[in-house]
């Protein structure tokens, strides 16, 4: 009895409510709906604080959600790990620097330099030998001549007891004497700056021959063997050649001279006389 008294109530109720409800305007409804959302709100805090209370999870707020939603931990699900974790060692070819970085002026040391761009090629050094000492050796001081000849290892000065002389005869007439012993050598030619024997006719070479004194070993009639120094005549390769004696001499070659020799030069008509006076002569 008393249900059916509260349900008739609760109904007569509700039907002045909505009477009300739509005798008021557009803003009392929008200010009631508020009222009522607050209330709702209200409640459903006051259930969730209470142990006893029922949760209600249809309606929530927004503000409601933002909170569950923080004081929720995610749990990361496989494809999740998988795309993030770090990336796969691979085999391909690295790419290549040139392309990576075109501006860069850095180049590699190991690099073999372009044939275009490369300037002329070093040359390797040359140790073989050049011949200037020997040149040196064989060239007057002060002066561009190359002498023909140079005296060799056994060249020798005759000793005092051996005053070797050259008597120059034109004909029957003694022009000049010579004393060869006061030297070693003696070059003979047509070149007055650098030859002993100066000989102006046009046949003589200008390095025509030369008189050379050389230390030799010689044997006498019992076997035993001395040194003695003698006179020798070499052609110099010279145009018009070397006598000795009438007798052409070949060139390049040295000839003893023995007391008594002629030797003639050229075309020339004079005549040079080999003596060698005894000794304690004057």
């Amino acid at each position: 009895m008393a249900e059916g008294i509260d349900a008739t109530k609760d109904q007569a109720t509700n039907e002045k409510q909505t009477i009300a409800l739509d005798a008021m305007t557009p803003r009392e409804k929008t200010e009631t709906d508020d009222e009522t959302a607050n209330v709702t709100t209200q409640t459903m805090t006051t259930t969730r604080t209470d142990p006893t209370a029922v949760t209600v999870t249809d309606k929530t707020t927004p503000q409601a959600e933002t909170t569950a939603d923080a004081n929720t931990t995610s749990v990361p699900t496989h494809e999740t790990a998988h795309a993030t974790s770090p990336p796969r060692k691979t085999r391909a070819p690295l790419p290549s620097q040139a392309d990576l970085f075109p501006g860069s002026t850095t180049s590699n040391p190991n690099s073999q330099p372009d044939s275009a761009n490369s300037g002329p090629p070093k040359q390797k050094p040359n140790y073989a030998p050049t011949g200037l000492l020997a040149k040196e050796a064989n060239t007057i001081t002060g002066t561009t001549t190359v002498l023909k000849y140079h005296e060799p290892p056994e060249a020798r000065k005759p000793p005092p007891t051996q005053q070797w002389r050259l008597y120059v005869f034109k004909q029957k007439d003694l022009l000049e004497t010579l004393h060869l012993y006061t030297r070693s050598i003696w070059l003979v030619g047509r070149d007055e700056s650098i030859t002993d024997l100066y000989l102006p006719h046009p046949s003589i070479s200008k390095q025509h021959a030369v008189i050379q004194f050389r230390f030799v070993s010689v044997r006498d009639e019992f076997g035993e063997g001395k040194g003695r120094v003698r006179p020798y005549v070499m052609d110099l390769e010279s145009a018009n050649g070397t006598s000795l004696n009438g007798e052409r001499v070949e060139a390049t070659r040295f000839v003893e001279l023995r007391d008594g020799d002629v030797l003639g030069f050229g075309e020339s008509e004079r005549e040079f006389v080999v003596m060698l006076p005894p000794e304690g002569s004057a």
